[in-house]
């Protein structure tokens, strides 16, 4: 599902125009990733926890040739599922196993 797809549900759902969904998204979206830029994390209960992490420098290995690369610290996002999403996802993964079985 892509941000335009997003945007054509939410819109149909409120009956809102797509303009108006689009913008309300992206600025949901800038919303979240300037919270994580300036506080480093974002809780959005019963969805989950986007957090800011530090990569710690390490050494890694070129696959092609072999030579050893120096990576440098960097940061990343990291997310972590809350209750609800889990439990969705777990009975998804039911359904689908249990369409499977068939």
């Amino acid at each position: 599902m892509t941000k335009r797809d997003i945007v054509r549900v939410i819109s149909e759902e409120l009956g809102l125009s797509q303009l108006q969904t689009r913008e309300v998204v992206q600025r949901t979206f800038d919303a979240i990733v300037e919270t994580l830029a300036r506080e480093g994390r974002i809780e959005l209960r019963n969805f989950g926890v986007f957090e800011v992490k530090r990569r710690k420098p390490r050494t890694a290995r070129n696959p092609r040739t072999g030579d050893q690369v120096d990576v440098p610290e960097r940061f990343v996002v990291r997310f972590k599922p809350g209750k609800e999403m889990k439990i969705r996802i777990r009975n998804l993964q039911r359904r689908l196993a249990s369409q499977g079985a068939k």
